[in-house]
C-alpha cells in the first residue's frame, strides 16, 4: 500500500462522526466550492496584470508590496507579508530587488532596532502610480455588470470571511 493510501485509510479512521456528515468536493462540485473560485478569480486577476507587470520590471510579489505599502507604509517585513499574501521568504527577496532598485527603503523600528520596517520612496510610489490605473481597469472588469449594491454586499461578505480565518491580530 502506498503511503499516501496509508495517509488515507489512517485519516478515515480517524474522521469523527460530524465530519463523516460533511459533504464531499465531488457534492458540492468546483464552480460552487468558493475557495476554489477566489484562486481562479485571483489568477486571471494577476495574469491581466502580468504584461504590465513585466514591462515595469516588477513581478507580483513586488507589485503587492508596493500596493500595501502605498496605503499603510512602515509596516514590519511579517506585518507586509500578511497584508501582500506573499510567504516572508519569496517577499524578503522582493524587497531586497526593491531596496536594490530604490523603491522601497528599510529602516530599524524606534522602538526594536532587531526590527525593520519598509517604507515606499518616491520612486516606489511614483512606479505604483503608473500601474494603478491597469489594475483599477482590472478590477472594474471583475464587477462589470455587477450592480453597486450587489458588489458592496460581496466585498463585506469577503472581508466577514477574512475576519473568520484570520490568525493576526492586526
Amino acid at each position: 500500500m502506498t503511503r499516501i493510501l496509508r495517509e488515507h485509510e489512517m485519516a478515515r479512521r480517524d474522521m469523527t462522526q460530524e465530519d463523516a456528515k460533511l459533504p464531499r468536493l465531488g457534492e458540492i462540485g468546483l464552480q460552487n466550492f468558493a475557495p476554489y473560485l477566489m484562486n481562479r478569480i485571483m489568477g486571471r486577476y494577476n495574469a491581466s496584470l502580468r504584461a504590465e507587470l513585466a514591462r515595469m520590471g516588477l513581478t507580483t510579489p513586488k507589485m503587492r508590496a508596493l500596493a500595501v505599502l502605498s496605503v499603510l507604509d512602515g509596516l514590519t517585513v511579517s506585518e507586509l507579508a500578511v497584508y501582500s499574501v506573499v510567504e516572508q521568504s519569496t517577499l524578503s527577496r522582493a524587497l531586497d530587488a526593491l531596496v536594490a532598485e530604490g523603491l522601497v527603503r528599510r529602516a530599524d523600528d524606534p522602538a526594536d532596532s532587531r526590527v525593520s520596517r519598509i517604507h515606499v520612496t518616491d520612486a516606489g510610489r511614483a512606479a505604483f502610480e503608473a500601474l494603478w490605473p491597469t489594475m483599477a481597469r482590472s478590477y472594474a472588469r471583475m464587477f462589470h455588470g455587477i450592480p453597486e449594491e450587489e458588489r458592496r454586499a460581496f466585498v463585506a461578505t469577503l472581508q466577514k470571511i477574512l475576519r473568520n480565518v484570520r490568525k493576526h491580530d492586526f
